[in-house]
């Protein structure tokens, strides 16, 4: 006898509008309630690693300053990938070509190092962009001439750009004199993304005294517009979303499948190099072996719960920064483990997998099977 559930899902004639804003809300109060029944099976008060998670991070400057230079790259790549996404490209390959940029970026900053200007760190923004935007090259390529999957080649190729990291650090670019440790030389002055704190006349040096928050945000305020200008108010950007929403209608008005293909896949890695050069010129100031955060794998998860749009995103960028340090503050102050932080991430990725399943169908109770009357033989 097979078990029947008390409920049913009903398709819906349209995709509701309302859940697409309720989901990602949804999503975000069930992995509340359930993080809070994880930490009292750790041992702990569930109220007391709330504030420790969620509060004591953002309760002061110092804080909020770490918050927005872990939601920077996290909200740039995110931005690159929702262009893809729209029209059903799927980039999962963002932290290999975050690497690229870090290593397009590292180059210059090696090669100009006693020689550079103030002309190093713009040369460096454009070099990561083109690295990003190379490497992402390899997947438009093999995706738009040869039909191939992008999301196991983009994927496949991050791990490739992580070797060749490490073949840089442990080998060409190398310090040497690091005592064979695997980074590069420390970026000079000319290389380094400035400290807010240290431009006087922004009014932030007595505000920001002492946090490590730099001008690489700039990049991020200045791609959030330009983001949202290009996805819903540009020719090419009207073309990434009907392709993703109907591919036949898109085919039928001729908009080229292989031009989209590039601009997306192009754009996203370029966003991505963005966030490297804004990681090894920024708080690391190096390239080194340990340099994996992971955001090139996160911003999809920040992509998928801002719903694609640029102000989502940018919402969901600080939701997943907060994540991060709240990992970092309850290994501290709790002893838990620091992976704490990505069993959020799943726990939030599940809840609004499970969650996006309301937009197209809807809910309805079951009704009571009734008995059937077997007709009484005649005498």
């Amino acid at each position: 006898m097979s078990l029947q559930l008390p409920f049913r899902l009903i398709p819906r004639a349209q995709p509701s509008q309302r859940m697409l804003v309720v989901a990602p809300l949804l999503a975000v109060v069930l992995t509340l309630l359930v993080g809070l029944g994880i930490f009292a099976a750790l041992g702990q008060n569930p109220l007391t690693a709330f504030r420790v998670f969620f509060i004591d991070p953002v309760s002061d400057i110092q804080g909020w300053s770490e918050l927005l230079l872990k939601a920077s790259p996290l909200c740039l790549i995110a931005l690159g990938l929702a262009i893809g996404f729209r029209a059903n490209i799927w980039n999962i390959g963002a932290e290999g070509q975050m690497y690229l940029g870090g290593i397009f970026a590292t180059g210059l900053a090696i090669h100009f190092h006693e020689t550079g200007g103030a002309w190093l760190l713009p040369a460096m923004i454009i070099a990561a962009a083109v690295g990003g935007a190379l490497w992402a090259a390899i997947t438009a390529a093999l995706r738009a001439h040869l039909r191939t999957n992008e999301i196991l080649v983009s994927l496949m190729l991050t791990y490739v750009a992580d070797l060749l990291v490490k073949y840089l650090v442990y080998g060409p670019w190398q310090d040497p004199q690091s005592n064979n440790f695997p980074f590069t030389i420390q970026f000079g002055d000319d290389a380094l993304f400035p400290l807010l704190a240290s431009w006087s006349w922004l009014g932030f040096d007595t505000l920001l005294e002492g946090t490590r928050v730099n001008l690489s945000i700039l990049m991020t305020l200045v791609a959030v517009p330009l983001a949202w200008l290009f996805m819903d108010r540009s020719f090419i950007g009207f073309q990434l979303s009907v392709a993703g929403l109907a591919p036949p209608a898109a085919r039928y008005a001729g908009f080229s499948e292989k031009r989209l293909v590039w601009v997306a896949l192009l754009l996203s890695g370029a966003a991505a190099g963005l966030a490297g050069v804004s990681e090894v010129a920024g708080p690391i100031g190096q390239l080194n072996d340990r340099w994996t955060p992971g955001y090139g794998f996160t911003a999809i998860i920040v992509a998928s719960l801002g719903r694609l749009h640029v102000v989502g995103i940018v919402f969901a960028a600080l939701l997943m920064a907060l994540l991060y340090l709240g990992g970092e503050a309850a290994q501290i102050a709790l002893q838990l483990p620091k992976a704490i932080s990505q069993v959020f991430q799943g726990l939030l990725l599940m809840f609004l997998l499970g969650c996006d399943v309301l937009v197209n169908y809807r809910v309805e109770r079951r009704r009571a099977a009734l008995p059937v009357v077997q007709p009484v033989a005649a005498a």
